[in-house]
């Protein structure tokens, strides 16, 4: 299918503020989405790596959506798509993903500080949530790396109580408030957070980025590196892989010609971390 492209102010939105919400995109999914997940879960053992989550701390896998057929589909929904081709060219790489059941609050911080290639987060929050519940908060403008403010914060954002006298849930920000079926997607340098909420939060993540230039492959390999710490060998799954057409292909071709050197690492993880990372 024809990916449905964004338009013309959505993409200046995305430049300018670093994020874009878009409410009920995939409620005609939705359903079919959060038995996927919760099947993901179960075959997991309801938790962290085979330990039941208990409320108490992040339970997180990595990679998710490959594990499930289903899941692995979204990368093909035309609204996905276009939402990543606008964004990043219809050369764009699919970097992994991850699930989630997330307790407490989540403080201040970016997925990365990406000077050279756009990186986006595309996540979707299967329970309802507000400004005091855990939802998604995030501060406009805050993804421009050559800008004063923005560096400002990068080098602040953590100590919010001793320089600024307030807890990082007051620190001026916009409340994506969402209910299952909306999707969110920003930049991976807009700063972000979640204060309150339930202590089995449901979400899940679907990270792209641009195609990165030969010049620059070393640099993709050494974001590749963060896989090892989830004790997995390759970047993507056998399924993801096996259910790939021509299209999806395209997106996992640069990944999987520089993934290789995963396995080493995640080895030597596996002898000297007590269990995978939560993220």
């Amino acid at each position: 299918m024809t990916p449905v492209p964004l338009t013309d102010q959505q993409l200046a939105f995305f430049r300018t503020f670093g994020y874009l919400g878009f409410p009920g995109l995939l409620a005609d999914r939705i359903d079919e989405i959060i038995d996927e997940f919760e099947a993901v879960w179960a075959s997991r053992g309801g938790g962290h790596y085979g330990k039941p989550h208990d409320g108490k701390a992040r339970s997180c896998i990595v990679p998710f959506i490959d594990q499930r057929e289903k899941l692995c589909s979204l990368l093909d929904d035309p609204r996905i798509a276009g939402m990543a081709t606008s964004l990043l060219g219809e050369d764009f790489n699919y970097m992994g993903s991850d699930g989630n059941y997330y307790a407490g609050d989540t403080g201040w911080h970016s997925d990365g500080w990406h000077p050279e290639m756009l990186h986006i987060k595309i996540a979707l929050y299967l329970d309802p949530l507000t400004r005091d519940t855990g939802c998604l908060r995030v501060i406009p403008g805050s993804h421009i790396i050559v800008d004063r403010y923005a560096n400002s914060l990068q080098e602040h954002i953590r100590k919010s109580e001793d320089l600024w006298g307030i807890h990082g849930r007051e620190v001026p920000a916009m409340a994506l408030e969402t209910r299952p079926g909306d999707v969110v997607c920003f930049n991976h340098n807009t700063k972000h957070a979640a204060f309150g909420g339930n202590p089995r939060r449901r979400m899940f993540t679907i990270n792209l980025c641009q195609r990165y230039p030969e010049a620059l492959l070393p640099t993709l390999r050494n974001y590749l590196n963060g896989f090892a710490r989830f004790w997995v060998d390759r970047a993507y799954s056998e399924v993801m892989i096996r259910t790939a057409d021509p299209e999806r292909m395209r997106h996992l071709e640069q990944v999987m010609a520089n993934d290789g050197h995963i396995a080493e690492l995640s080895r030597k993880a596996r002898e000297t971390m007590p269990e995978p990372s939560r993220g």
